[in-house]
């Protein structure tokens, strides 16, 4: 295994999810696809990175302690600068961010899309050696504070 290729979201509206991963995320609408009942999203890592498959009104996500998917993190930047800036950009669209989590070897912001899936925006710690270092597998995870 080289790399994960793609996640796939059922989703409620089509365009409404586009829209957040395109603002909220940075991905970049490649296409449709099934007469335009589903989008293909990248960062431009791959030929896409994100599926969203419109459903319509159904039961989900599944909330609370249970077996299956909890989030997907995509990785915004190099820098706790650039993290803050996504935080800023998050604020000025109007999504509620959930939390906020310094993890030593990362940093990340916490907030749901339109259908409540839980989305992690992260940056990793540059000071950090992940390579050569796993003690942050130990250490608790600690409240991050972001300022304008």
């Amino acid at each position: 295994m080289t790399n994960l290729g793609h996640v796939v979201f059922y989703v409620r509206d089509l365009e409404r999810s586009v829209k957040f991963y395109s603002n909220a995320v940075g991905l970049g609408l490649i296409g449709t696809i099934f007469n335009g009942r589903a989008a293909l999203l990248s960062g431009g890592s791959t030929h896409h990175e994100l599926l969203l498959i419109q459903t319509g009104e159904a039961e989900g996500p599944l909330q609370g302690k249970r077996i299956g998917l909890y989030h997907v993190g995509w990785k915004v930047g190099n820098s706790l600068r650039e993290l803050t800036a996504t935080y800023n950009r998050l604020n000025e669209l109007g999504y509620p961010v959930e939390g906020l989590s310094d993890h030593t070897i990362s940093q990340s912001i916490y907030l749901r899309d339109p259908d409540g899936n839980e989305v992690e925006l992260y940056v990793d710690n540059p000071a950090y050696d992940w390579h050569n270092n796993d003690a942050w597998m130990e250490t608790p995870v600690k409240p991050l504070n972001i300022s304008d």
